[in-house]
């Protein structure tokens, strides 16, 4: 921009064509700019994706978690989660109903999963059902539960047959040995 506005300023006076059109360059610049660009920059914000919250190690959470976006737990949570992308870090343990588009477990969940697309990778311990759409399970996984294929697996009311009430602790404990086996 430098070189542009000197060459252009010998041309015409350089004392006074340079305070001038800078001042009315910024000037300009500022409203008409920052107006239009806080616009597009807000417009292109929801475009955006952001970065992953991350659920430190050390962190230890009660309650329910529940995102549009991505998480990556280290520590420890006791309750459901509900994002886009979810991924267990390997010393990370979840106690509680996880449902989420994708779902990268390398850590310990005890509870229902729910997803598109679910991976349990070689460090992954997952105590209870498993309802997904694909699902990829890696060698060396510690796995105890059902396995339920869906169309909509995110949706938790396609399921007629198991009551809410009872969805949560006997389901888990019956499927569980006999999947074992």
């Amino acid at each position: 921009m430098f070189s542009k506005s000197k060459i252009n300023e010998p041309a015409q006076k350089p004392n006074e064509a340079k305070p001038a059109p800078t001042e009315n360059r910024l000037d300009s610049a500022r409203p008409d700019s920052s107006g239009a660009s806080s616009t597009e920059f807000k417009a292109s914000a929801p475009k955006a994706k952001p970065p992953a919250s991350v659920l430190s190690s050390d962190l230890h959470v009660t309650g329910n978690l529940k995102t549009t976006g991505d998480i990556q737990v280290e520590g420890t949570i006791e309750g459901d989660i509900r994002a886009h992308l979810l991924t267990i870090g390997e010393g990370a343990t979840v106690k509680g109903e996880v449902i989420a588009d994708d779902v990268v477990i390398n850590g310990r969940i005890v509870g229902r999963v729910r997803g598109l697309k679910v991976r349990l990778t070689s460090t992954a311990r997952v105590e209870g059902d498993i309802i997904h759409k694909t699902i990829a399970i890696e060698s060396g996984a510690h796995f105890e539960g059902s396995v339920q294929r869906q169309d909509d697996p995110l949706s938790g009311k396609s399921n007629a047959p198991k009551p809410v009430a009872a969805s949560s602790a006997p389901p888990q404990s019956a499927t569980a040995k006999p999947a074992q086996g």
